[in-house]
């Protein structure tokens, strides 16, 4: 399996490579379009701030790319907020592929929120197997829920701990920082 992390220098691209590695799965990291377009599958990650976030994106050319990626993508964390329509985070216009704003947690909760949260009412084949558990979140911006929700959890209030349309998929959390509970939602992402 050709599997490829984008390396766009927003990302924790070797947490997410280990991980693989424990799978049995030698991930390529890359920035290439045309390495990207090829790949059986993609890791879109990110770890930072959005809008410089997505000025890389728009820099190295892949802002267009990702939106038109025909196989399987998995957006991670920062990733995942950028597949969004838009960020209060740097007020950054997303990618749009999820139709859905990301917004920053309320007063009421300390931010960001670090630590393991409970993932719950899944649905999609990213969970094959699995029931709610916990997994690895460190956050301080939020998808709300929208149609495109396949996992919630709750910090103040309900947001989008996953979200899926077609082949796009995205994790709030991080698997590969979330034990055998993340490793088997990436096994389950190799076999889609």
């Amino acid at each position: 399996m050709n599997l490829v992390i984008i390396d766009y220098g927003a990302g924790n691209i070797q947490s997410i490579k280990f991980a693989f590695k424990r799978l049995g799965i030698e991930a390529e990291l890359s920035n290439d379009i045309e390495t990207i377009k090829k790949a059986d599958k993609v890791i879109f990650p990110g770890v930072g701030e959005a809008s410089s976030a997505m000025k890389k994106l728009d820099q190295s050319g892949l802002k267009d790319l990702i939106p038109n990626l025909k196989q399987p993508v998995l957006g991670i964390c920062l990733g995942m907020q950028l597949m969004c329509n838009s960020s209060e985070e740097g007020k950054t216009k997303g990618l749009g592929i999820f139709d859905v704003d990301v917004i920053k947690f309320d007063s009421g909760v300390k931010v960001p929120q670090i630590g393991w949260n409970k993932i719950k009412k899944l649905k999609s084949p990213l969970f094959n197997n699995l029931k709610e558990d916990y997994a690895y979140l460190v956050h301080s911006f939020y998808a709300a829920l929208a149609a495109e929700t396949i996992a919630i959890s709750t910090y103040g209030v309900n947001y989008s701990a996953a979200l899926q349309k077609n082949n796009f998929y995205g994790t709030q959390f991080h698997p590969e920082k979330s034990g055998e509970y993340g490793a088997e939602i990436l096994m389950n992402f190799l076999k889609l």
